[in-house]
């Protein structure tokens, strides 16, 4: 991994003060993000979106369903779905740099790398042929720090950023494409891939978690029978339709408690739950806690890294 990209990545937190627990997150580019821990932390929650994940400083954790996986500084982990995590700092300074993967552009290149690698009828065969899972993680390539390089470069100049990152973060993408998390990558860019048609289902599921949302009607957006995207939607996230919906609304209510200081029987009716010990239930098996003392334990942690 470049020191020079890490230099890059520090220089842009020169300004910005790092909590002694938890992170400091910038996003200085659409779909990139800059993230800076001081210490190790706790486990977070989320439902991540697609991306890569180049580390460039410290150790990171990740879970997802039963498998765990730890990487480091020089290593890139790649979620090529809509999944459930509980991520983890374990090694600090810790820095990292996010891309978010862009469906659109990854089918685009995806036919054009078809089309380059038409001479070359063993290229696409042996890529293929490569082990797709939908997080991994492996050594970052040269190439694609390199064009992560050049991307931050334009924040030195920022009139050039609307003019030019379209192309570096389209050069990003193919680096990701052509290197080890390429086969991964490449499932999710066919528009007819069972992938790509279950995002469409997650997208309305993001959009509108707090409303009911039969599972007939996810599936005619994905264009599937409902057995069928059900079978798929449980393969790709490891969830249910249902238990995915339920953890957005689960995450939602949690930073709406810690953000807003709202009580949590306002946040349950705020995130869809019509029974507040139903909301109560479910929110302490995911996140240990019930609401109120997970809530009030997350603003005290917070409190406690302010006046540090």
């Amino acid at each position: 991994m470049s020191d020079a990209l890490r230099q890059t990545v520090l220089r842009q937190f020169a300004t910005v003060p790092v909590p002694a627990t938890g992170t400091a997150v910038l996003s200085p580019i659409d779909g990139l993000m800059l993230i800076r821990a001081a210490a190790p932390g706790g486990i977070e929650h989320a439902i991540a979106r697609p991306l890569a994940c180049l580390v460039l400083q410290g150790r990171k954790q990740v879970t997802t369903g039963a498998r765990t996986l730890a990487f480091g500084a020089g290593d890139s982990l790649l979620i090529s779905a809509d999944m459930p995590t509980s991520s983890q700092i374990t090694g600090a300074p810790y820095l990292s740099l996010v891309i978010d993967l862009d469906f659109a552009l990854i089918a685009e290149l995806v036919e054009d790398m078809r089309s380059a690698d038409a001479g070359d009828p063993t290229a696409v065969a042996d890529r293929e042929s490569a082990l797709a899972t939908a997080v991994c993680v492996e050594p970052t390539d040269a190439e694609t720090a390199d064009a992560a390089l050049r991307l931050l470069h334009l924040l030195d100049r920022p009139q050039s950023i609307p003019v030019l990152r379209a192309a570096l973060m389209r050069e990003l993408h193919y680096w990701l494409l052509a290197g080890r998390h390429g086969a991964a990558i490449r499932r999710i860019g066919a528009p007819d891939s069972q992938a790509h048609r279950v995002a469409r289902a997650v997208a309305l599921l993001r959009q509108d978690y707090g409303r009911p949302l039969p599972v007939e009607r996810l599936a005619a957006i994905a264009g599937m029978s409902p057995s069928s995207f059900h079978a798929h939607f449980r393969a790709i996230t490891s969830l249910s339709p249902l238990q995915f919906q339920k953890q957005l609304r689960l995450i939602e209510a949690r930073r709406l408690m810690i953000a807003q200081g709202i009580p949590a029987s306002r946040a349950a009716f705020a995130v869809g739950y019509e029974s507040v010990p139903q909301f109560t239930r479910e929110y302490r098996r995911l996140f240990g806690l019930p609401p109120g003392r997970d809530a009030d334990s997350m603003r005290q942690s917070m409190r406690s890294s302010v006046a540090a």
